[in-house]
């Protein structure tokens, strides 16, 4: 008889987090890819708004600064639409790369030249300057993305992003 249990029928599925990524897509390949990154427990390390505007911190500056340099250090990202909120932020990236001929679905191991491996030496960038810093501060272990499928869904998120302050203000 064999004792040995699948861990999804011993937790009934409950503990696991459903892979946020898309089954068979390769990440690291041409396209734009929205993003949304917040910080640990949503705290405001970013900055605040006031009545002149969104206001960032030493290390929300910091952080909108690493993110504008990453085509410095990825020459196959664009930047697109992006904005700094107190507790996340919000960026488009798109990935060109001129020459790409293998694909590699979504798979555990090491990652370069892929989205987790940009958004991981974003993190990394902030983060070891708040420590040179000793500022309080956190990430969230995970962030969000949705791959953007069509001209029509990337205006519909441009102005997403755009709007965002906006919407912080009108509900807190």
């Amino acid at each position: 008889m064999n004792n040995i249990r699948c861990m999804d029928d011993l937790f009934q599925n409950k503990y696991r987090k459903r892979a946020a990524r898309l089954n068979n897509w390769d990440y690291g390949s041409n396209g734009q890819y929205f993003v949304t990154i917040c910080t640990a427990r949503r705290k405001p390390y970013f900055g605040k708004f006031e009545e002149s505007g969104f206001a960032p911190s030493d290390i929300g500056e910091y952080a909108r600064q690493c993110w504008l340099s990453i085509p410095d250090h990825y020459e196959f990202v664009q930047l697109d639409a992006f904005v700094l909120m107190p507790d996340h932020l919000h960026g488009i990236l798109g990935f060109g790369k001129k020459i790409r001929t293998e694909w590699k679905v979504n798979e555990f191991g090491p990652q370069q030249e892929n989205l987790a491996s940009v958004i991981r030496g974003f993190k990394m960038a902030v983060t070891s300057y708040a420590l040179s810093q000793s500022f309080e501060f956190k990430w969230q272990s995970r962030f969000f993305d949705r791959l953007i499928r069509n001209p029509n869904e990337l205006d519909q998120i441009r102005d997403y992003i755009r709007d965002n302050p906006r919407n912080w203000l009108k509900y807190p």
